[in-house]
């Protein structure tokens, strides 16, 4: 096992890791000052789709970190990469937010909000915005034999009153009601660690992953190979390494034990 201390590409989870809803969780802006002393690069990750990179760069913002569009990858950006790798030139009915809807049509996807015959498939994101109209559609478009894809299973979002049912938990109604299940891209397969270490150039042996979800953080760095922190500050609870038989790499209660940790090896 890597030293915490050798780790120089820090891999964020931001919902119930960072922070919870507007409240930015303590030791978070003294752990970044730390990865930017010791030479180190974070970015930060996420499988919610329902908003773009400078919603979240807003947020930041208001919370007192700055940042820029590089310092991101979602599970909006490994799904355009699937869609534009393996279906290129295929409709997609998109069940999600208009800056959902909005970031794919940006990025040259063929995106529609009505059930045509030429819908090829239907793309489920997290939708703040959802509706019965939609839910309707999905069916509709899935009964006819559309491909079924979803940017994430992530059951709840956390919110600072409880949880809200995410991706996953719609999927799983949609499911229900057609038989159909669907293809999952994001956290926790493989291939945003991939991206962010093919973007930063850092190696996996320097590479962690902290994430509050066993079933796709902490997931998604094991199946990417690399060391990841399991962090009890939002959804996930000890229990859940046994549930979900993932192991993480090290379970720290916060942020600011983290920090305190790598301070103390100095």
């Amino acid at each position: 096992m890597a030293s915490l201390r050798e780790k120089r590409l820090f891999l964020l989870d931001m919902d119930g890791t960072i922070y919870l809803d507007d409240r930015l969780f303590d030791g978070v802006l003294p752990f970044l000052e730390y990865i930017r002393s010791v030479g180190g690069r974070y970015l930060f990750l996420t499988n919610n789709s329902s908003r773009g990179v400078e919603g979240y760069m807003e947020k930041m913002r208001r919370l007192g970190i700055d940042t820029c569009p590089p310092d991101y990858l979602t599970s909006v950006d490994v799904t355009i990469d699937a869609l534009r790798r393996e279906r290129p030139g295929k409709k997609c009915y998109v069940f999600g937010t208009r800056s959902f809807f909005g970031q794919l049509e940006r990025a040259g996807i063929p995106v529609t909000d009505r059930i045509g015959e030429d819908v090829d498939i239907l793309l489920c994101g997290f939708d703040r915005e959802l509706t019965f109209q939609k839910l309707e559609d999905a069916c509709i478009l899935l009964n006819r034999g559309a491909e079924f894809w979803a940017t994430n299973p992530d059951w709840v979002c956390p919110t600072w009153y409880g949880s809200v049912p995410d991706c996953g938990s719609v999927c799983q109604m949609l499911t229900t009601a057609t038989g159909r299940t669907p293809r999952f891209l994001g956290k926790p397969r493989p291939d945003m660690v991939y991206l962010a270490m093919e973007r930063t150039g850092f190696a996996p042996g320097q590479t962690v992953l902290l994430g509050d979800r066993i079933y796709t953080d902490i997931a998604c760095g094991v199946n990417a190979g690399i060391d990841t922190v399991f962090v009890l500050s939002g959804e996930g609870t000890r229990a859940d390494i046994e549930k979900f038989g993932v192991e993480p790499t090290w379970v720290r209660r916060d942020i600011a034990a983290l920090l305190r940790e790598l301070e103390e090896q100095v």
